[in-house]
């Protein structure tokens, strides 16, 4: 297979949103609804002790799905109020229906937010040619700067390579959250764009760094944010030894926070160290005693102490 593209060499490095982003949980309180201060505590702990540069609100990790368009914007409030100018707020507007998810982008952005994440439209499963009307669409309609969120096994659909290059083209459009696991398929997009391109997949960060990507948007961090972002700088600073010895110690909770839903798992590690989180909505569960066993086992692996 031939590529006739031309591929770029050397060029400053974007980071719209810095390195280090965590698809925040959105805590509850007991019965089930939202619990704003519990979100500005555990805000407050991703960006003071976990380094976070930026914070995503609102992804499928904050249990989007089930959370209704009042909370969502409530919680874009309260927690770009708390943190200020210490990171950024990137907001999930992503939905499968255009028109909503303008509307969720103009609500995202009155409330505070400094960026939006827009995921593939999931389950009507558009062609290629819908992805760049729905992305485009967004994109004129808002402000500010747009991750593209790229998950074909969550969506069903993924963003081709050449859909990728002609999004590059808008001037909001600035980042993809890269959550295709095909490393030939990125190294294409940031060799011919200038897109910045973040891991969507915490154990595949270093990996991805070496074929042009800037950062990840990780679960895990919750727990492994701080040497995650230590793995990331070192990498940069060409300290490449450092770096894979960080990325094996974290592997163990890089993938042990995928036993069962994300989500699950980061609130019951939450919980147990004493920090907000709160239970699930349906159709999720909460994790097991058993499951929580396994958690305690990989952050122990990992070198983190889960109390």
């Amino acid at each position: 297979m031939t590529h006739d593209h031309p591929v770029a060499t050397e060029r400053a490095v974007s980071r719209p949103f810095g390195r280090l982003l965590t698809a925040m949980v959105t805590p509850f309180n007991a019965d089930g609804s939202l619990d704003l201060d519990g979100a500005v505590r555990l805000a407050n702990h991703l960006v003071d002790e976990q380094g976070n540069d930026a914070l995503v609100l609102n992804g499928t990790t904050g249990e989007s799905p089930t959370t209704t368009d009042a909370e969502k914007e409530r919680l874009i409030r309260a927690v770009a109020e708390a943190i200020g100018d210490r990171a950024r707020v990137v907001a999930g507007v992503g939905t499968n229906d255009t028109r909503h998810t303008i509307e969720l982008a103009a609500a995202a952005e009155k409330a505070g937010a400094h960026g939006l994440l827009v995921v593939t439209p999931y389950y009507n499963k558009p062609p290629q040619s819908g992805l760049v009307r729905h992305f485009t669409a967004v994109a004129d309609a808002t402000g500010l700067p747009i991750m593209l969120y790229d998950i074909p096994h969550r969506a069903g659909v993924p963003i081709a390579t050449e859909t990728l290059v002609c999004l590059a083209e808008h001037g909001r459009i600035v980042a993809v959250k890269d959550a295709k696991g095909d490393l030939t398929a990125t190294s294409w997009v940031t060799s011919r764009t200038e897109l910045a391109y973040y891991s969507g997949e915490d154990s595949l960060t270093l990996p991805a760094l070496a074929v042009g990507c800037v950062g990840v948007v990780g679960t895990s961090t919750h727990f492994t944010g701080a040497l995650t972002k230590r793995m990331i700088e070192a990498y940069d600073a060409g300290d490449t030894g450092t770096a894979l010895a960080l990325h094996r110690r974290l592997l163990p909770l890089f993938t042990g926070v995928f036993r069962t839903q994300g989500t699950i798992l980061v609130k019951a590690g939450l919980a147990a160290k004493g920090l907000p989180a709160g239970p699930v909505r349906p159709p999720l569960v909460d994790a097991t005693d058993d499951e929580i066993a396994q958690l305690r086992a990989d952050c122990a692996a990992a070198g983190l102490e889960l109390p």
